[in-house]
């Protein structure tokens, strides 16, 4: 019994090093965690070690700071798509739909890329077709343009200073200064346009889901091709969609 109450201990402190971790606004050092959790520095370093094994925490190549790792990250994202909300939230994307009557997409951050978290497809024949879990480029979408604002300034600084910018079309934005000052007006606005900056003939705008006044933990977007409609005609359903966000805030908050 003895030995199952100290192992429930151990994975109870490794949780809470994963929950610290997750909570912050960006890496953590030893001495941030050691701080936070009130626990003895041995402590802190063996659970960390234990949980760099299990790839659970990453540390950069010469640097102090850990951070969760993609595989947690992509666990919080399945966690988010299939528990009990994500019926909630499926049900506004569609009467999203319904009203609007082009594709709509609840996304999140995962790394360097967005993830869909959910998507409700428009019947329009011409669509792109992407599933739950498909990742999309921070620079060159709606709804990673708007989720990268949102970052705090020195994480969001790392991630534009790392992030390959490739090119897919000939409007993706591929200068880093350009994309700073595209970010800057997306957080002011609360509001991400992509122009074709994806893929040729396909617009979109994204919408942040806010937790508080100053962090959003996801973003609803409306996307749809060149040749059905224009951003003047997705932009007069911005209420719509700030509408959508308010209510799926909600059930991020449960």
């Amino acid at each position: 019994m003895a030995t199952s109450n100290q192992s429930n201990a151990a994975a109870v402190r490794a949780f809470r090093v994963l929950e610290t971790l997750a909570e912050a606004s960006g890496p953590l050092s030893m001495t941030d965690l050691v701080h936070a959790l009130e626990l003895p520095k041995q402590t802190v370093h063996r659970i960390l070690v234990q949980l760099m094994d299990a790839w659970l925490v990453t540390r950069s190549a010469g640097d102090r700071l850990y951070e969760c790792s993609p595989r947690v990250r992509m666990l919080a994202v399945n966690v988010l798509m299939h528990a009990g909300p994500a019926a909630a939230r499926h049900v506004l994307l569609e009467q999203l739909v319904a009203k609007i009557g082009e594709t709509c997409n609840l996304t999140m951050l995962a790394g360097n890329d967005v993830v869909y978290v959910d998507r409700v497809e428009t019947e329009w024949p011409l669509r792109m077709h992407l599933q739950p879990g498909s990742h999309v480029p921070l620079h060159c979408s709606a709804s990673g343009k708007l989720l990268l604002s949102f970052l705090p300034k020195d994480r969001r600084e790392r991630v534009i200073e790392t992030l390959p910018l490739r090119a897919y079309s000939e409007r993706t934005i591929t200068d880093r200064g350009e994309l700073r000052k595209e970010l800057t007006i997306t957080r002011r606005r609360q509001l991400a346009i992509n122009n074709q900056e994806h893929l040729q003939g396909l617009i979109a705008i994204a919408v942040p889901v806010m937790l508080d006044r100053n962090r959003a933990c996801a973003a609803i977007a409306v996307q749809a091709p060149v040749g059905r409609v224009v951003l003047d005609d997705l932009l007069a359903f911005l209420p719509d969609l700030r509408l959508a966000a308010e209510e799926t805030a909600k059930t991020f908050r449960q």
